[in-house]
């Protein structure tokens, strides 16, 4: 084949390759975006659309795997084309915004078959196109074609510019409905490249790949092994654990910081990155590194956990994230050294697939149901440290892995010297510092046997199965549920005075166990605190009669309630009300009896059912873990909330955080639309006590009147709007804008 025949159809391969990635990984963040809102700013939703992405992905390569083999390259390209024009039918696709989840069960189904109508035939399509196209190139007369992997780090990095381009350059630029379009007139150019690279591999017809090909270095036995169900299996299980660590990052950001596609995008650019690297020709060093520094990242995550120590963000993001890629470039990295001759490449890809599921569903599925913690994250961090190479000990005689008693004494001997400084010293927040340092220890004996992956990985699971065993920073659990929308506790503290509702790792409420103390109003909702004042202060017009608050908790704000009011609970998760009306936890709401009602349902639709100014007084205290839903902090939400507003009334956010600066956004918010607003971050003082939390609260009015002795009270202030302050829409939100890295 001449040089300039041999470039064209590397090229014409290779573009194809590349434009495919590019739109499925552009199309992913785009769709987890429409949906967001739908489901109140839940992680979950994320997860539950790489899954979908990933049962596609996976009927994709099985697709492709059996028209080739049973077709053939010439007439599987026929159908091929057939596939690609099927799309058409449903482009340019869209999420209707004001689709309704079920208000009751779980609603995984709903949204997988929300985005199957959506956007599942050309999201399938374009799965099918990496292994079919390298197949076929296989079969070419071009002097690669014997290992076509190369192709799949083109494909790789075609994804991985999409998901750095979408919050750079396309979240940024386009509203949703124009994405939808240009994306449309993507698909549609690669249509037609995908049919010039099918008429170029006709060109090229398609020869027997020898025998004896080899791909220019690596090991051909392991190359021509037999693919027997051990090697499937090790296959799906080095899939399996970087799928599932992903997604388990993935949520870890989403659920402390926002839901929003910055935070999904990282972990999956970094997934993916493992993957160019694995499979390029020359990293054998880079893996190599990877193996050998993952325990020191391991241990410190691990030692964390463990200890429930809050570190600053701009140290907890690099860790998790550098771990994360650690591992799963050891993972990748033993699949491509594993890669099978070409003959069995769309066979391999469809099994890589179907693990990569598996850690979908794991995550996504099983383990909510399986598990009443975050049980996911620690358990495939010990997975994938036994998925190690290290230097284990030569194989017996008899061709089994040597084993000695130390595989037994030293994991053994880890959780109990764990084990016993929890016993020594109980955990708490007050006491982590002291708790990071003493379980250096076991850390370290663990670290020792980092040469031996199984020894050390199962150091480390004794070491989190012992931490398990003692008593939780949060107090002794009273009651533990797992939902769609995240891990409920329900806890007590150690002078059993007190019950506390934690979502993940954000209070959500607390009640003393004090029958005569029970109508008093703790933490963020004191008397004394921003809402307090509020609530005591707002001028007392009728209107006042009908209070909204959006978000249930454990129904602190019902013990403001006066006769004569009503007030209306806007709550999405069932769970929360269900914790909140149960008298042996909480007792706000039963106290507060038919006045304070609860409507089911993301807030924004619900609202959207309720009528034109309803309301004299709407609290916003929505919080997905410690982050306000942001579809329920933009211009369109906000329009809402005043056409519900009755004439004369006024607003109340709680804007309390630990990662998020809230205030510019939604003082750029209230001045879009004409709005007087006051804000407050209570500071520290002799009023604060263990049960009284500091807190920020903005209030807006239409009219400064409206906010009575509010707008001239000293504790409150007007607040600074940063010029570079952008006006967050339901297309547009920065979140890069108010994330604080400087955390207490």
């Amino acid at each position: 084949m001449p040089q300039r025949g041999q470039t064209a159809l590397v090229l014409a391969f290779a573009t194809t390759l590349f434009l495919s990635s590019l739109l499925m990984f552009i199309v992913e963040p785009m769709v987890a975006k429409s949906v967001l809102p739908i489901l109140g700013g839940t992680p979950m939703v994320w997860n539950t659309c790489v899954l979908f992405f990933q049962i596609m992905l996976l009927g994709g390569y099985a697709y492709a795997h059996g028209v080739t083999k049973w077709l053939g390259s010439r007439r599987s390209s026929v159908v091929y084309i057939g596939v690609l024009l099927l799309p058409a039918l449903t482009l340019p696709f869209a999420i209707r915004p004001d689709a309704t989840p079920p208000v009751e069960g779980n609603p995984i189904g709903w949204l997988l078959l929300l985005l199957a109508r959506s956007i599942g035939l050309p999201f399938f399509a374009l799965s099918a196109t990496a292994s079919v196209l390298q197949r076929w190139f296989a079969e070419t007369d071009h002097p690669s074609a014997k290992d076509p992997y190369f192709l799949y780090a083109a494909s790789n990095l075609g994804s991985l510019l999409a998901l750095l381009m979408y919050p750079i350059a396309i979240e940024p630029a386009l509203p949703l409905r124009m994405q939808s379009r240009v994306w449309s007139i993507g698909y549609a150019a690669f249509v037609l490249l995908a049919c010039v690279s099918v008429a170029a591999g006709w060109r090229r017809a398609a020869r027997p790949v020898p025998a004896s090909a080899s791909d220019g270095g690596r090991d051909e036995t392991i190359a021509r092994a037999p693919l027997d169900w051990k090697r499937r299996f090790t296959w799906i299980a080095l899939s399996f654990i970087p799928s599932s660590l992903m997604l388990a990052v993935t949520t870890y950001f989403s659920t402390d910081i926002a839901p929003v596609p910055l935070f999904w995008i990282a972990p999956l650019s970094l997934y993916l990155l493992t993957f160019v690297v694995a499979f390029s020709s020359r990293s054998t060093a880079a893996r190599a590194i990877a193996d050998r520094f993952m325990p020191l990242l391991i241990l410190p995550l691990v030692v964390l956990m463990i200890a429930n120590a809050g570190i600053p963000l701009w140290l907890a993001v690099p860790l998790h994230l550098v771990a994360f890629t650690m591992a799963a470039l050891v993972c990748h990295g033993r699949l491509a050294d594993d890669r099978p001759e070409p003959a069995h490449l769309t066979e391999f890809y469809f099994w890589i697939a179907f693990g990569g599921m598996l850690g979908g569903v794991f995550n996504t599925l099983a383990a909510p149901v399986l598990f009443n913690h975050v049980v996911e994250y620690p358990l495939v961090l010990v997975l994938a440290c036994a998925a190690r190479r290290g230097r284990e000990r030569s194989p017996a005689p008899d061709g089994r892995p040597a084993r000695s008693l130390n595989d037994w004494v030293v994991p053994i001997g880890v959780g109990a010297l764990t084990a016993g400084f929890f016993a020594w010293l109980q955990p708490g927040p007050e006491r982590a510092q002291v708790f990071v340092a003493g379980l250096g220890l076991p850390a370290f004996v663990a670290f020792t046997q980092s040469r031996a992956p199984v020894r050390f990985a199962a150091s480390v699971a004794t070491m989190l199965v012992a931490a398990t065993l003692a008593t939780s920073a949060q107090g002794p659990a009273v009651y533990v549920s797992r939902t769609f929308f995240g891990v409920y506790r329900v806890t007590g503290d150690a002078h059993a005075r007190f019950h506390t509702l934690y979502h993940g790792t954000t209070l959500h409420g607390m009640q003393t166990v004090d029958p005569a103390l029970q109508r008093e109003p703790l933490t963020y909702f004191h008397r004394e605190g921003p809402i307090g004042q509020a609530l005591a202060e707002l001028p007392d017009v009728p209107a006042r009669r009908e209070i909204a608050v959006v978000g249930l908790g454990v129904g602190t704000l019902a013990s403001y309630h006066a006769p004569g009011q009503r007030w209306t609970f806007y709550e999405i998760d069932p769970e929360v009300e269900r914790i909140a009306r149960t008298p042996a936890y909480f007792t706000y709401l039963q106290a507060c009896g038919d006045a304070c009602r609860v409507v089911l349902g993301d807030a924004r639709l619900s609202l959207a059912r309720a009528a034109d100014g309803q309301y004299g007084l709407i609290v916003l205290d929505a919080f997905s873990s410690d982050a306000i839903p942001m579809h329920l902090l933009t211009r369109e939400a906000l329009e809402l909330y005043l056409r519900r507003l009755a004439p004369g009334g006024a607003m109340a956010f709680h804007i309390t955080n630990r990662h998020l600066t809230l205030a510019p956004v939604l003082a750029r918010l209230a001045a879009s639309h004409g709005l007087i607003a006051r804000v407050q971050r209570q500071a520290v003082n002799q009023a604060i006590t263990p049960e009284r939390f500091t807190s920020e609260w903005m209030v807006m009015a239409r009219d400064a009147n409206d906010l009575g002795r509010l707008a001239g009270d000293s504790r409150w202030s007007a607040p600074s709007i940063p010029p570079s302050t952008p006006l967050w829409t339901d297309d547009f939100s920065n979140i890069v804008s108010v994330l604080s890295l400087n955390l207490r």
